[in-house]
């Protein structure tokens, strides 16, 4: 099991997971998740790396703040776990809402960022996702970002019905281990865990021109992998390719959403020689 540590770093303290010694590896998990969405690729991982997976601000066992869930404020969280824990630089992986501040952290940070590993989200308004986008952006983003109270008022009391839902979606039907969805379940339920967790919705016009301005003044140099499977496809990666010097894209095939859960073993085949500088090149 890995270790629980609760570190202070710009202004939160978060709850980390770490486990194994050797070069960082950073995970950042996405909505509805918590550090657990990585159990599998971290005792893989851990035999070779020190693999550290943070509760983001606001989610699972992190602390939460009024304001700060924009994926700046996200990726500023990051590097400053990076500096408490001593680790520079590192291997940073994102999923979901993890992608966008992994993104932005590597882009203004590429000295803490040795490699960059984004799956399953967009970045903002960047070009490359109209057709993934063409019919409107998933129906929970309004949802989750409408009129403050709302969603929370309506899923207070149904919280596992409701992140069963994504579970289920997330894995084509599969579903994930009761343990895992249980920690999940948990971690969603009452009105304020909602509420922090919507709050990262509620800020994606902040984050979306966080990252338009990022690429107007910079490009991603590090080495960079984009993942896809269900929904997103390799929309991710044509957003990336105008932007980065060095990117390979894959798309998972028979794989939901949530890539680390329902196909871990593929997703490891994938990242063990990304991580380890064996990508075979930009593709």
């Amino acid at each position: 099991m890995p270790e629980l540590r609760r570190i202070p770093v710009n202004g939160v303290e978060l709850n980390v997971a770490l486990a194994g010694s050797g070069p960082a590896v950073l995970l950042l998990h996405g909505f509805p998740h918590t550090w657990e969405l990585w159990t599998d690729i971290m005792a893989d991982l851990s035999d070779r790396y020190r693999v550290i997976a943070p509760d983001l601000r606001g989610f699972g066992a992190s602390g939460g703040t009024a304001s700060g869930h924009d994926a700046g404020t996200l990726a500023d969280d990051a590097a400053a776990l990076l500096t408490a824990l001593g680790v520079s630089p590192a291997a940073v992986v994102g999923i979901d809402a993890g992608a966008p501040p992994a993104f932005l952290l590597a882009l203004r940070h590429p000295g803490l960022v040795r490699r960059l590993v984004v799956m399953e989200s967009l970045l903002g308004r960047l070009p490359g996702a109209e057709d993934f986008l063409a019919d409107g952006p998933p129906w929970w983003f309004g949802f989750h970002s409408a009129e403050p109270g709302l969603a929370e008022t309506v899923l207070q009391g149904q919280e596992a019905a409701y992140i069963d839902w994504f579970l289920h979606a997330g894995t084509l039907g599969d579903g994930v281990s009761p343990t895992v969805r249980d920690a999940f379940v948990r971690a969603y339920t009452g009105r304020d865990a909602l509420s922090r967790a919507f709050s990262y919705y509620r800020a994606l016009p902040e984050s979306a021109l966080q990252i338009e301005q990022a690429t107007t003044d910079a490009r991603l140099t590090v080495p960079t992998m984009a993942l896809g499977a269900r929904p997103v496809g390799s929309a991710l990666e044509r957003q990336l390719r105008p932007v980065a010097d060095d990117l390979v894209g894959h798309v998972i095939e028979d794989c939901g959403h949530i890539i680390p859960l329902h196909r871990p073993h593929a997703l490891l085949m994938l990242l063990r020689p990304f991580l380890a500088g064996e990508d075979g090149g930009a593709a």
